[in-house]
This record gives structure tokens, sequence and C-alpha cells, in this order.
């Protein structure tokens, strides 16, 4: 063997010793670094699913109470509906969720589909200020998804006033108060 053959020969053997023992750390490093990616995207694949099943159980609920409302103005037109009397000011019987245990809470349906239990209304005659003609009216439903925890609150008012009838909608974030 040629001298310059055997001194790039020995080069190799030296750079070789050099980096023995450096697969096993590496391969080890890059499994590693496999295995918190894996287990990072099986975290956030459950987050997801969990959103997207509180999501779904908001707008079960939502329709619910949609529903309600929908009924409760019609059953409200038709007479057969309880409404709470007329007080002075804005109506306010609905921010206390005692009333939706009593006896002026309506289930206009026996049931919703995939909802614990039946949606519900109150609905509160108003006064109209300056016209003692006019009548008001506020329906507050309470619509619920799967567990009787998903809920969702919808109100209409509804104001007769000089043989027209005026609508207006809202969604209710913060839900009645208990106590």
């Amino acid at each position: 063997m040629p001298p310059q053959a055997a001194a790039i020969a020995g080069q190799r053997v030296r750079v070789c010793r050099q980096h023995r023992g450096v697969a096993l750390p590496g391969a080890l490093l890059l499994a590693s670094m496999m295995l918190t990616t894996s287990a990072v995207w099986l975290e956030a694949s459950i987050a997801h699913r969990g959103h997207g099943i509180n999501v779904h159980e908001h707008l079960r609920a939502t329709q619910a109470a949609n529903g309600a409302l929908t009924l409760c103005a019609r059953d409200l037109h038709a007479g057969v509906a309880p409404v709470v009397p007329a007080r002075s000011g804005a109506p306010m019987q609905w921010r206390h969720a005692e009333i939706f245990g009593s006896s002026w809470a309506y289930e206009p349906v026996q049931s919703w589909p995939g909802s614990a239990r039946a949606p519900q209304c109150v609905i509160e005659a108003a006064r109209v200020e300056g016209d003692p003609d006019a009548r008001a009216y506020w329906i507050t439903a309470r619509g619920f998804g799967a567990a009787r925890s998903s809920q969702a609150w919808l109100q209409l008012m509804i104001v007769h006033q000089g043989g027209r009838e005026r609508r207006a909608w809202r969604r209710i974030v913060v839900a009645p108060i208990v106590g």
C-alpha cells in the first residue's frame, strides 16, 4: 500500500473512532422527538373533538330555544299560553331563574329531539309608555342540549301598537340568576 493511501486510511480510522457511539443517541433523540410530536397531536385532536361536541350541544340548545320562541308566540296569539301580568317598568321576572320552575313557565312541546328536557318559555306582559292601548310581550325561552347544563337563552319582544306588530329578537348571554 502506498504511503499516501495508508495516511488516508489512518485518517478514516481516526474519524470513525471520534464518532463512535453517536448513532444510538441520535436515533433515541429522533424517536423521542417523534413521540413528543405524536403526543401533542393526540392532545390537540382530543381538545378539538371536545370543542366540536360543545359547539354541537350549544347549537342543539339554541335550536330548541328558537323553536320554543316560535311556538310560544303562536300560543300567545292563540290565547293558550300563561302570561305574567304587566308591572311598572320593563319586565324583569325572566332575570330570576326561579320563574322557570313556577306555574308561569310554559313548555310548548313535550320534548325536543336530542335534548335533556323540553324547552321552556316565560311570557311577560309589559306596558308601553304613552299608549294605554298598546300591548307588549317579552317571551324568554330556554333550550337544552343533551345535558341539562348546556342551555341557550333567547328572547323575543312583541309590541302591538296602532294596528301593527313589531318584533325584536336577542340572545341572552348571561343566564338568569338563581336566588
